[in-house]
């Protein structure tokens, strides 16, 4: 459901001529076709996972006083850990990597993929979660390392990151989608992670095939939305967002970007409504900025 939470509030930033684009649900990094393949292969993805070096020899890093990693940056905010919750986890890694025994390995690399997750390390949540995956598949396993990486691919900082967590994410959606073809929460994921890939045509025509089998698809509707506004097909944005609220008239996200797609196209009247109506569905004080925001500019 696309509702806002703790860790995607509603995050706005301008875009063209003050076009305000959401990055809830939608990576950071939207990389623009034929700007170079980035091979990932098994050893680069878990290297790149545990950025404090988890899948190997347990992080020795210092922590420090404010319970910041030491090397911690803000292209890496999800590696703030407390000294307790190193601890932890890297109590965890030594018996992961000493066990031998198959049952407690697995055992082990849930534990280690919750703690992860916990902590917003969702590209090392992935790493263990495909551990488990792999060596007992099915499409909930998969499922649970793909939304992982999925969650990381959303938060990448740089192009670099972006493309790298989006092919992972697409490698391992397509082994949910290949146990289950009828997945639409994984088939929209996928089409999400495409487009960070050298054929963002693939993933409309994912989202698109959602729609043609739920047309009243929340998530997919809402991305098509997006889609839609950043390449300025005002139009279209609108009537993807006047579907999504018809069906989904509480979507706070649909109702706020309705009334950026109509103020867009010139229609003031209809985006003041729809600002209001997204304002009457959340006390959040960053949305209600954004709207005053742009009521300002509909004067």
């Amino acid at each position: 459901m696309a509702q806002a939470k703790s860790s995607h509030q509603l995050t706005v930033v301008a875009v063209a001529v003050a076009l305000v684009i959401a990055l809830f649900l939608l990576p950071k990094v939207i990389v623009k076709p034929k700007q170079g393949k980035s091979e990932l292969t098994a050893q680069t993805a878990a290297r790149t996972a545990n950025r404090d070096q988890g899948a190997a020899a347990p992080s020795t890093a210092s922590v420090e006083a404010d319970g910041r990693p030491a090397g911690a940056t803000p292209e890496q905010p999800h590696m703030a850990l407390t000294a307790q919750q190193r601890s932890s986890i890297n109590g965890l890694l030594v018996q992961y990597n000493a066990t031998t025994d198959r049952n407690t390995k697995l055992r082990l690399a849930t534990d280690l993929a919750k703690q992860y997750k916990a902590v917003e390390k969702f590209d090392s949540a992935g790493y263990y979660y495909e551990q488990v995956a792999v060596a007992r598949p099915g499409e909930q396993a998969w499922q649970r390392a793909a939304d992982e990486y999925f969650e990381a691919f959303s938060f990448a900082a740089t192009a670099e990151r972006g493309k790298m967590l989006g092919a992972k994410s697409r490698e391992l959606y397509e082994r949910v989608l290949k146990n289950n073809p009828d997945n639409l929460n994984a088939k929209t994921n996928l089409g999400m992670a495409y487009m960070a890939s050298d054929n963002p045509v693939q993933g409309v025509t994912l989202l698109r095939e959602v729609i043609a089998t739920d047309p009243k698809n929340e998530k997919a509707l809402y991305n098509l939305g997006l889609l839609s506004m950043q390449s300025n097909q005002y139009d279209k944005a609108v009537e993807r967002f006047r579907e999504l609220t018809a069906a989904h008239p509480n979507n706070v996200e649909g109702q706020f970007y309705l009334g950026v797609a109509l103020a867009q196209t010139g229609a003031k009247e209809e985006a003041k409504a729809a600002f209001a109506k997204a304002k009457s569905l959340s006390s959040d004080p960053g949305l209600a900025a954004s709207v005053a925001e742009q009521l300002q500019k509909l004067q």
